[in-house]
Formats: C-alpha cells, structure tokens, sequence
C-alpha cells in the first residue's frame, strides 16, 4: 500500500521550532537539538541512527530483504537505469523533509544534502545532476525549488555539473501526495520537456527529494531518453516502502 507522504504539520522533531539567525549560532542538532557535529546540524547519535537504507531494489531503490530486482521492476521495465535512495522514508526523515520542503526549514535541508553526498560519492560518475524542476506556478507559491536546494550543495562536494535548464515542467500537475499510483502516472504524462535544441548528455542523474510511486521521475526519464539520454538514474534522499 503506498504511502502517504508530505503531509505531516510543520513541528520540530523535539517539538521546538527552528531558532532565528541559526547561522549565528553554533550548530544545534536538528532532530533532538544538542550540539550538532562541528560544521553539522546534526549530532553524531542522531547521524548514526537516521534510517539510512540498507538492501533495496536496484531499479527502484525499495526497501527488500535482499538486493535485488522487486517483482513490479521484473514486470514492469522503468526508463530509469537505477535508482539510489539514502534513506527510507521514516521517523525522523517524515519530519525532516517535510520541514524542508514546505517550511523553509533550510538547516534541515543542509543536513539531509551532506548525508546524500556521503552516501552517493562512491557511485559511478554522471555527466550531470539535474534536479526534478517545479512548475513556474509552484515555484512562484513555495519561493523555492527544494530539488535544486538540494542538487546546488550536493554537485558541489561532488564536484559535478549541475543543469538547471536542460529539463523544464510544461504543465502544472495537481500534488502527488494527493493522488493514488494510476493517477499518479497520469497526472505526469507529458508534464516534463527538454529545452529546445539541448544537448543532452548521454549519462544523468535526475535529483529529487523523495521517491514514492516513481511517477514523476519516471515521466522525467522519459522525457530524457526520448531526447537522446543513454543511462538515466535517479538519487534521491528518501524512498517511501
């Protein structure tokens, strides 16, 4: 049964609300608000006892036993190469990404690029990142784009290209969270397209926050192998089991 995500009230795991001018201050745990890690919004008992995620399909990154291909990927081949998930979408991560996401809670998003970048600089090397874009509507509402928030820190300590206009989203699609799988999938068709007269590498990584159904990163593959992409993978910070 899927999920549902993104829909929890905005409250600090330890119940308080996010200090003002955190910059100013030494760095504060953001799940139980001790003395973070030096340089880190997070402490080390914390850090340790995130849900990182252990065996996972390969091609969805859903949680399993073992690794290997789940049956939906068996029967159903994706557009997507590979997908690669830090952690499973569990306490506190349903809380910290929510925050990230829908309330600005930017030391949040801090801590959750730092752990994609452990977890993903052993992996093979794409030509580019490319962050799932919002719609412009979406964009103009929320004031930021929580895909690239992440994607900016993450190809920095990775040391790789980030495109930000490569992939655009033509049509305003109604929230996923909303929405059960089949309408998931039709909510996205045709939502994504490539900028005109783009070169498109021939090996990318779609970036994106959280993964549930796969609907929307499936569509963006799509998108990209129908320009021309060779291997389309996707990181994301979560997967939701």
């Amino acid at each position: 049964m899927t999920a549902t995500v993104n829909q929890i009230p905005f409250t600090k795991v330890d119940g308080c609300l996010p200090a003002p001018l955190c910059w100013l201050l030494p760095p504060r745990c953001v799940v139980c608000g001790d003395a973070g890690m030096p340089g880190r919004d997070v402490c080390a008992a914390c850090h340790a006892e995130l849900p990182w995620q252990g065996h996972a399909c390969p091609r969805c990154a859903l949680p399993l036993p073992v690794a290997q291909d789940c049956g939906h990927c068996l029967q159903h081949p994706s557009p997507l190469d590979a997908v690669h998930a830090v952690f499973d979408y569990a306490f506190p991560l349903d809380r910290l990404l929510p925050r990230f996401k829908f309330h600005q809670d930017f030391a949040a998003g801090r801590v959750l690029a730092q752990c994609m970048a452990e977890r993903f600089a052993a992996l093979p090397r794409p030509a580019a990142i490319l962050p799932v874009p919002l719609h412009p509507s979406r964009l103009r509402r929320r004031g930021y784009d929580q895909a690239l928030e992440l994607a900016r820190p993450l190809a920095r300590a990775l040391k790789l290209p980030l495109s930000t206009g490569l992939l655009q989203r033509r049509r305003a699609t109604s929230a996923q969270s909303r929405l059960d799988a089949a309408a998931r999938q039709r909510n996205l068709h045709g939502a994504f397209q490539l900028t005109a007269a783009a070169a498109v590498p021939a090996h990318v990584v779609l970036l994106d926050d959280v993964m549930t159904t796969g609907a929307t990163l499936h569509a963006a593959a799509q998108a990209l192998r129908c320009a021309g992409a060779q291997r389309v993978e996707a990181w994301v910070c979560a997967r939701v089991a």
